[in-house]
């Protein structure tokens, strides 16, 4: 198997990234909900409509992560939509960030992370913000190493579940002018 790359996604990439992060959340979630309430949910969250005109939107971005000719991975940033009285327009957020379960671990998250970290930062510093699930430890203690605090909670809805949400928040001061910022970066894993 080829060592993996991480790409800029484009508009002509919108059918792999819609079915890659239903597949993704499915991989994670789906024991959790009601497989109606699941299935609209999808319908909506990975629209490949609605997934082209994010590719398109130049305040938004999605890298994809390859392997074997495979998409195993993905992140998606854009402007903070997150219900906290702080956020300003000049927020960004990290939206998405998943890998295939077989994929998971060896350090392609960090790697990604990074990528999307560069891409928003690429303008000057500015305040990153996430929502993750309160029972997805894991994520948490990742989110908290690379200097991300708990600062409000809201519910994220799919059909009748509401699940219990924690925003973070990493303040634009805690990031380096001096950092290379790329959205057209291009990792690969040896």
């Amino acid at each position: 198997m080829s060592q993996p790359t991480i790409r800029l996604a484009t508009p002509a990439d919108a059918e792999t990234l819609a079915a890659l992060g239903a597949r993704t959340f499915c991989e994670t979630f789906a024991h959790l909900y009601d497989p109606e309430d699941l299935s609209a949910f999808l319908a909506e969250a990975y629209d490949v409509p609605r997934t082209r005109r994010d590719l398109a939107d130049p305040a938004k971005a999605s890298w994809l992560v390859e392997a074997g000719g495979q998409a195993i991975g993905y992140a998606s940033v854009g402007p903070c939509g997150l219900p906290h009285p702080e956020v300003t327009p000049t927020c960004g957020e990290l939206k998405r960030i998943y890998f295939l379960k077989d994929h998971q671990g060896g350090g392609l998250g960090k790697a990604l992370f990074a990528t999307a970290i560069d891409w928003l930062q690429a303008d000057g510093p500015r305040a990153v913000w996430i929502g993750v699930w309160s029972e997805n430890f894991g994520a948490q203690r990742f989110y908290e190493r690379h200097g991300f605090e708990k600062v409000g909670e809201y519910g994220f809805a799919v059909g009748k579940t509401v699940d219990r949400e924690f925003i973070l928040r990493r303040p634009a001061e805690s990031f380096s002018k001096s950092s290379p910022h790329s959205a057209e970066t291009r990792h690969n894993f040896a």
